[in-house]
């Protein structure tokens, strides 16, 4: 008989630094009972799953996807929807800027309004870097046909390259040299801030500014919602010219 390893909850442990025993322990089973875990014969029941997954601060659906409702974790993946994106909260942008400690991605032709109305903006994603977490920066490329075919769109007559240049400016000054900045020339359905496991998507739409059209607040759980446009973002990323401070 083959025995399938659980190979996401043995490297989980072992990124935790927690061995069989102190598993058992802290769970409250056997050493046995987590050798059946480890082994794939044997998964918790939901109560000791959720308690495991606190445990080793990972999400139950990562370490056992195949006990999980995925029709319940993909409606859990959105913590909220606002129709305009001026109607996100505007602490929001900054506090769960505050909490990521591993990635911040921002894909957008412009995203002045993060620098314009957000004074801490600039001071927190700079301490990030300074701290060892990864910046990723994806602008509009001043020279590229996207950012003429928008500024076309909303007839403003070269407006959306002058924000590109104002947010440059912004980033350019102030941000440590860690902080990786590129210039993409692609159509943009969606302006995209992850920081760790949370995102905000601002949706674009045909002939509107974006502060006036709908964000999605997502929160990664087993990442249906989250990683679709994760991989967008990674797309363009490989795509972009990195940008000449």
């Amino acid at each position: 008989m083959t025995v399938m390893v659980n190979e996401r909850l043995r490297r989980t442990m072992l990124h935790a630094g927690i061995d069989p025993e102190g598993l058992a322990a802290r769970a409250e089973v056997c050493v046995k009972t987590v050798a059946r875990w480890l082994h794939g014969t044997s998964v918790p029941y939901p109560k000791t799953r959720y308690r495991v997954a606190a445990i080793l601060q990972e999400d139950e659906s990562y370490l056992w996807p195949d006990a999980i409702d995925k029709s319940a974790l993909t409606g859990a993946e959105l913590v909220a929807g606002y129709p305009r994106r001026n109607d996100v909260p505007r602490h929001l942008w900054t506090e769960i800027l505050r909490g990521a400690k591993r990635n911040v991605d921002l894909i957008a032709y412009a995203g002045l309004f993060l620098t314009e109305e957000h004074p801490d903006w600039i001071p927190a994603l700079a301490a990030k870097a300074e701290a060892g977490v990864r910046v990723r920066l994806l602008f509009g490329d001043p020279d590229g046909r996207q950012l003429a075919a928008r500024d076309a769109e909303h007839q403003i007559g070269g407006g959306v390259a002058g924000r590109v240049a104002a947010v440059l400016a912004h980033y350019g000054q102030r941000m440590p040299r860690t902080v990786q900045i590129r210039l993409h020339d692609t159509p943009l359905y969606n302006s995209i801030y992850r920081f760790d496991d949370e995102m905000l998507v601002n949706v674009h739409v045909y002939g509107l500014l974006a502060a006036f059209t709908p964000t999605l607040h997502l929160r990664r759980v087993d990442g249906a919602w989250f990683n679709t446009y994760l991989e967008s973002y990674e797309r363009v990323w490989a795509s972009a010219r990195p940008w000449d401070r």
